[in-house]
């Protein structure tokens, strides 16, 4: 068995909407069927006897070693604790050559379960020893490591939960939620709205204390201090018992609470400097530990913190106590659980001392002995929940504080007796304002009910039911993907918003190209969503990056499919038929928002096919009134768009809107086909997403496919009288439609310059001069730059051998030279001719030609 090209599938995709890990799997001979492999099944099932019913032992003669490593990778990750349920595994043309597809949640937990998925079988089937243990524990520790904490999760949780769009942007905590200009990030418990200088007031236990003060919020007395002497001299000027600690600590380090003496004040001071340089003494409040969480303007939940304790059972050892509570599942080394494991180290000691114990001491049945000063979660904490039973009064205390510090989330400490009554009333006070939060003990607290805390900060930073999404557009198709493209970004442009593009030859934000080559895949399409100056996105989608790594977006407000060619790529990643082909395409199709809509062409069966996987609604354009497929849509009562006489008519039951050919120059009043249906699809578009029929007829108006504009998509130069046409057109169906158009245009003599793809099938690279040789007179066949993957002559011999059977071509040149064959066609122009020129090199020709065309004078 041979693993290769092992690839991530980011997005939704052509198996699933689950992000998944895609591999080509060869396997030889009797791999092709477990049950041709002795023994194989059973020793796989000793090393992973979770695999249960996951491989069919009543069908192993349709199991190869690829369905093997598929259900060993989804097994693995899902026995690590991973929410995984998706794979599958498809045959491919090639004999004993498998497609092999994964669901991951994490990426690299993914691909590692492929690996070790991949030594699992091969252990069974050499019949060597497999660490299955161990490589649960690999898998889960690293799922741990990177997999969003609690805090982060819970927010990202409830933002899916309203259908807010969210990326990581790196393995911490940094999330982005919604797209272009509506965007909005998350760090933890930080957001987009969280004030720097607030942070720093919060950091500055000192300045917090005054200010809390200055507004009237109840507040412990104490200072900053110098040294350990003068950490003494503040606490008998406050008065004993007193709190020590780091004057911008964090997460309980460094904090010594109830000091009664001056060896504890001391040792104290000496513990805090290790974690900060300036160290401040503050009366100790009598009472419990409280944390109260503030969002926005409200209160939304408080626990009661307890410090790490065990309690005695006459039998264990303190430390074996402490082995016994760690113990608990909920514990973990750091944050990704619910509750974090007590430590066991020198302060844990000394509290211990104060007590009278040691590690060794075995307490009596049912003492409380307790392991730190702190009630910290981060250091072995435990939490109840209390919210139901904080006081009007104190609750107003607590947001006034969060207020006046300037944090949109803040964590406020409180030592009281109880919620339940002001904090004036009982001599309780807050003792700090904490930026950035932990959330865990309100998430899921150790006693009482979990706290809706990450709806309340997504509720925060998008209310009112906000989605945080900008208008998305995908168009897929083998022809008129581009032109297609730039319209709607005009029409949007029409309606006064900003906006961003990809195509096969850049990304667009605001009409400014900001990247070059073929951006038409997911990596372009995510970074026109991260942009905060777009307001509206459109995705040329091209096939490969589907394949490659799925869609660079969830979901789409409009999907747009113009038609499925035959020559498009097909024979490259296992797609070999165009069936096969619209599968790829009908992917953002399949993807609609659940209020979105699919635009079809109906005059293109594979395309029309498409509607029934659709979930939102679908509108039909064909230039054909009569088309079975319109005909039957419109008699529903649904929408369509056709061409009626001189102009295209948008449809919907008894309603009707017409915008004439007169008001779209791109069509030169109807006459150039492929034109009329790029329009339809684009006002379609338009339509779908419910904007104003006067803007989108006045960016129709507006729009010339110009070398600027649209280069290379059918740019019509005059030069010395004659008609010359660039297109970047290079499949058969492309050329077909070319062929049309300019059989509308008169010319004394047409002729046409034209290369080929090396990496299209023989067959397509000859069925284009085979169109092309009954429509023009001279041909002119060039070798462009790169061959891919062809020989010297061979793209130019497959070219010729398309014309031997031409009806009109009676003049053919074979030239080395892109710009070469240009200058030769342009030489040979007359007053009244036409040429098309198929360019390769779209800008570099295009700037080649307006070259000429100003040494011409013009």
């Amino acid at each position: 068995m041979d693993v290769s090209r092992i690839r991530a599938l980011r997005g939704p995709n052509l198996w699933s909407r689950h992000t998944a890990i895609q591999a080509i799997v060869t396997c030889e001979g009797a791999e092709r069927a477990i049950a041709d492999l002795p023994g194989f099944e059973a020793r796989l099932r000793e090393r992973f006897p979770e695999l249960g019913d996951l491989i069919p032992s009543d069908h192993l003669d349709t199991v190869s070693m690829a369905h093997a490593l598929e259900f060993c990778a989804l097994g693995l990750q899902a026995q690590a604790g991973c929410p995984v349920t998706f794979s599958r595994t498809a045959q491919t043309v090639d004999a004993g050559v498998y497609q092999v597809v994964v669901e991951y949640t994490e990426e690299d937990v993914g691909r590692l379960a492929f690996e070790r998925a991949e030594q699992l079988c091969r252990a069974a089937l050499d019949d060597t020893p497999f660490d299955l243990d161990g490589t649960l524990k690999e898998l889960r520790d690293l799922d741990e490591d990177i997999r969003l904490g609690p805090s982060t999760g819970a927010i990202v949780a409830a933002a899916v939960a309203r259908g807010i769009p969210f990326r990581r942007l790196t393995q911490g905590s940094l999330v982005q939620f919604g797209w272009g200009s509506k965007q909005k990030r998350i760090q933890a418990a930080e957001t987009s709205f969280t004030s720097a200088i607030g942070e720093s007031i919060a950091q500055d236990k000192e300045l917090t204390k005054k200010l809390l003060h200055a507004a009237g919020v109840a507040v412990p007395y104490g200072r900053p201090v110098d040294d350990e002497d003068d950490a003494w001299v503040a606490a008998r000027e406050i008065g004993l018992p007193v709190v020590v600690k780091p004057q911008d600590g964090n997460q309980g380090k460094g904090i010594s609470v109830n000091l009664t003496t001056e060896e504890q004040v001391r040792k104290a001071y000496r513990v805090a400097i290790e974690f900060r340089d300036d160290i401040m003494v503050e009366k100790y409040l009598p009472g419990h530990d409280y944390r109260l969480l503030v969002i926005g303007n409200k209160l939304i939940a408080a626990a009661r913190r307890d410090p790490p304790l065990v309690i005695g059972d006459g039998e264990h050892t303190v430390r074996q106590l402490v082995d016994i509570v760690n113990s608990d599942p909920r514990r973990s080394d750091g944050h990704a659980t619910s509750l974090t494991k007590i430590r066991f180290d020198e302060i844990a000691l000394a509290r211990l001392a104060e007590q009278g114990y040691n590690a060794d001491s075995v307490p009596p049945r049912g003492t409380r002995v307790v392991l730190r000063n702190n009630a910290n979660l981060s250091t072995g904490g435990t939490a109840t929940d209390v919210t139901d039973n904080v006081h009007p009064d104190l609750a107003a205390a607590a947001v006034a504080a969060a207020q006046t510090v300037g944090l949109d989330i803040c964590g406020i400490d409180v030592v009281c007796d109880t919620m339940l009554k002001p904090l004036e009333d009982q001599g309780g006070g807050i003792v700090e304002c904490n930026a950035a939060p932990g959330l865990r003990m309100h998430l899921d607290p150790s006693f009482g009910k979990g706290r809706p805390v990450g709806e309340a900060i997504v509720g925060m930073m998008f209310p009112n039911g906000d989605d945080a999404r900008i208008p998305v557009v995908a168009i897929a198709g083998t022809n008129g993907k581009t032109t297609t493209s730039r319209l709607i970004g005009r029409i949007f442009e029409a309606n006064d918003l900003r906006v961003g593009m990809t195509s096969t030859d850049g990304i667009y934000i605001q009409g400014k190209r900001i990247d070059t080559g073929d951006c038409s895949g997911p990596r372009s399409a995510r970074n026109v969503l991260m942009h905060p100056d777009v307001d509206a996105a459109v995705f040329e989608t091209a096939r490969g990056g589907v394949l490659r790594e799925g869609l660079g977006f969830d979901m789409c407000d409009v999907a747009v499919v113009t038609n499925i060619g035959l020559g498009d790529h097909l024979g490259l990643n296992y797609i070999t038929t165009v069936d096969e082909l619209a599968v790829v395409k009908r992917v953002i199709v399949e993807n609609v928002a659940p209020k979105g809509t699919a635009v079809l062409n109906a005059a293109d069966p594979i395309v029309a096919a498409m509607a029934h996987h659709c979930r939102g609604d679908v509108i039909f354009f064909a230039r054909d009134k009569a088309n079975p497929v319109l005909a039957t849509h419109r008699a529903q009562g649904k929408r369509v768009v056709h061409v009626e006489r001189d102009g295209i008519v948008c449809g919907e039951g008894r309603k009707k809107q017409r915008i004439p050919f007169s008001s779209i120059p791109l069509t030169r009043n109807g006459t150039i086909g492929f034109q009329v249906e790029n329009a339809m699809a684009a006002i379609a578009t338009g339509w779908a997403l419910g904007l104003p029929w006067e803007s989108i007829e006045k960016a129709l108006t507006g729009f010339v496919s110009d070398a600027g504009t649209a280069p290379g998509r059918f740019n019509v130069f005059d030069y010395k009288g004659a008609t010359l046409i660039a297109d970047y057109g290079h499949n058969p169906d492309a050329i077909q439609a070319l062929v049309n158009a300019v059989e509308n245009m008169p010319a004394v003599r047409r002729s046409v310059v034209i290369s080929g793809a090396g990496d299209r099938r023989d067959e397509d690279i000859r069925q284009q001069t085979e169109i092309l040789g009954d429509a023009f007179d001279d041909v002119i066949l060039y070798q462009d730059a790169c061959q891919r993957g062809r020989a010297d002559g061979e793209v130019i011999g497959l070219l010729r051998d398309g014309l031997a059977h031409a009806r009109r071509t009676k003049h053919i040149d074979a030239i080395t030279g892109e710009f070469l064959a240009i200058d030769t066609a342009l030489d040979r122009l007359r007053p009244g001719d036409l040429c098309l020129i198929l360019i390769d090199q779209v800008d570099e020709a295009l700037a080649h030609i307006a070259r000429r065309i100003a040494e011409a004078g013009q």
